[in-house]
């Protein structure tokens, strides 16, 4: 089933999904030339590897409790922003069941 972008000048929700959140998906909610938008959700425990991306990256935590490993560790809590270099390598660990704003922003 394919996923349905958001149009321009619609209205998402990203607040926390509280208990919803151990049955969400990552989601992707926008994709174009420029930028692309994705909902990430990451169960406790679970990783992504380290990597990089050609664009800049925005991560906002929505809810729980993320490591990045970017240039040594930090902590991404509730409310937290953190901004990449292009390219940078990065990785995420999952301290909590989470919900990110992941965006990722291209020349």
């Amino acid at each position: 089933m394919a996923i349905d972008h958001a149009l321009p000048g619609q209205c998402l929700h990203l607040g926390p999904l509280g208990p919803a959140l151990r049955d969400a998906k990552t989601t992707a909610l926008v994709k174009t030339d420029r930028f692309e938008a994705v909902r990430l959700v990451l169960l406790a425990g679970s990783n992504i590897p380290t990597h990089a991306v050609p664009g800049y990256i925005s991560l906002q935590c929505i809810e729980g409790a993320v490591e990045v490993e970017a240039m040594g560790i930090t902590t991404l809590r509730q409310g937290d922003w953190m901004y990449l270099d292009r390219a940078q390598q990065h990785g995420l660990n999952s301290i909590t069941d989470s919900t990110l704003l992941l965006t990722i922003y291209f020349d």
